[in-house]
């Protein structure tokens, strides 16, 4: 996954993901309206998708999107498998879903790629080593959550980023001048984004970064004790499982003044935008 989504991976990935963003933008501009979460979740699965299993929608005679969408709709929902529940909607979603991922990967062991390019690609030379402990079954359940948690997640927090943007004139104002500054400084106005403009955004990630603090898109993670762990006058048992809240810290007052408050300059001081014990919006580890 690194391989792809890592530091070099998303280097390379810049310019597509620009390119799709573009495309989305011009065909949303002719458009009375738009559902923004919806389409932003369609145009981060489509990107996604490719990206991890060289999917093209417009080429499937099936639409794997709308599997992934039954499954999150049921996800939270009384365990009645019933047909029309949202339950039952849900199990289907995700066996449709499982049915469509197995067939492509078997697809693509039968029809091997010279070049690795796509998760696919990794997963069947990692299961052909000798003494891998990676099985087709678990790589097509680590495939399904990623598909489902790159897009559900991202999507919501880019709706949220709009709706703080359209409240907030004074931080749109900002953010487009940093925006403008940098197309002005091109030699080609009409050249890509590069990954140093990208990297030169630090209004930009200020946003970011107070987005996913307010949005707290991940209201709950999940963690097993390894060991007893010992906190204040308590003691967690080992093998317990432990619930982290981040809205917890993210609207600490101690920890953020006027938590509340959406403010990206209040992250003017801080040295890094990665995960923390104050700021874990998607969770803990490298983002």
């Amino acid at each position: 996954v690194l391989t792809l989504f890592g530091y070099d991976g998303l280097k390379k990935m810049l310019p597509q993901a620009e390119l799709t963003a573009n495309k989305r933008l011009e065909l949303w501009s002719n458009q009375e309206s738009v559902e923004l979460k919806d389409a932003t979740a369609s145009m981060i699965f489509d990107l996604t998708a490719k990206k991890l299993i060289s999917h093209d929608p417009e080429k499937s005679s099936e639409n794997l999107r709308d599997n992934f969408v039954a499954f999150i709709q049921g996800l939270i929902s009384f365990p009645f498998n019933i047909p029309g529940t949202a339950y039952h909607k849900c199990l289907q979603g995700r066996e449709k879903a499982m049915k469509m991922l197995r067939n492509m990967l078997q697809e693509r062991r039968k029809n091997p790629r010279k070049n690795p390019s796509d998760f696919f690609d990794y997963v069947i030379e990692e299961i052909q080593k000798e003494g891998t402990i990676l099985t087709e079954e678990i790589a097509l359940d680590l495939m399904f959550v990623l598909l489902f948690a790159s897009f559900e997640t991202t999507s919501l927090a880019l709706t949220l980023a709009i709706k703080f943007l359209s409240d907030d004139p004074a931080v749109l104002k900002r953010l487009t001048e940093e925006h403008e500054t940098i197309l002005r400084n091109r030699e080609d106005a009409d050249s890509g984004l590069t990954w140093e403009e990208y990297k030169s955004m630090t209004y930009t990630f200020q946003f970011i970064n107070e987005t996913a603090r307010l949005a707290n898109i991940v209201p709950a993670i999940f963690r097993k004790a390894l060991i007893d762990i010992k906190f204040k006058d308590y003691t967690i048992p080992a093998g317990w499982a432990v619930m982290v809240c981040p809205p917890a810290v993210h609207l600490n007052p101690d920890k953020y003044e006027d938590p509340l408050r959406f403010n990206p300059s209040r992250w003017e001081e801080s040295k890094s935008n990665n995960a923390s014990k104050h700021f874990m919006a998607f969770g803990g580890g490298m983002r």
